[in-house]
């Protein structure tokens, strides 16, 4: 069974066409525009280095939707050691470089939607197949991110993120 693909809105009223079943970080939470230029930084659209110190791998958290076919995803950032950048990065193009073991990080970013922070959390960063970005395993604790990436969503809390998401600076007014 897949999601519904529109949905009415409960922030704006309005009926929203489609049901994001994805959101992406542009860049880790330690970039900024104005870091564009520095030398030994750069943002690509799947890895960045700061100051030629700090290295960080894009990748994905997947979320299965419950009673469903469907897979909610955050695209996010993960910081990884120098060495474990520099051999990812020698294996970028390398077929069969998914049956390398998993990398640790560090989520680098802050997910709005979740308390405490989602910066910081513990990860496994698994590489797949060429021109497949990396799978991200949370570290299996309490945080509700943790919890969710294990047990799943429902429709219900993918209609919430998409209405809390879509609409940021939006407060609830009943009450």
């Amino acid at each position: 069974m897949s999601i519904d693909s529109g949905f009415l809105c409960s922030c704006c009223g309005g009926r929203h066409d489609e049901l994001p079943l994805s959101y992406h970080m542009p860049a880790p939470a330690y970039w900024s525009p104005e870091m564009t230029g520095v030398p030994g930084s750069v943002l690509s659209s799947d890895q960045c280095v700061i100051e030629g110190e700090h290295f960080f791998v894009r990748g994905l958290i997947e979320i299965p939707v419950i009673d469903t076919d469907e897979t909610f995803t955050w695209g996010v950032w993960v910081s990884l050691s120098r060495d474990n950048f520099a051999r990812m990065g020698r294996l970028w193009e390398t077929p069969g470089r998914e049956s390398e073991p998993p990398y640790f990080g560090w989520l680098s970013c802050e997910l709005p939607v979740y308390e405490p922070t989602t910066l910081n959390l513990k990860t496994n960063l698994h590489t797949r197949p060429v021109g497949v970005r990396p799978f991200i395993e949370l570290e299996p604790t309490g945080h509700p991110l943790a919890v969710e990436q294990r047990t799943g969503i429902t429709p219900a809390r993918v209609r919430e993120l998409a209405e809390t998401l879509l609409h940021p600076g939006h407060q609830d007014q009943s009450g």
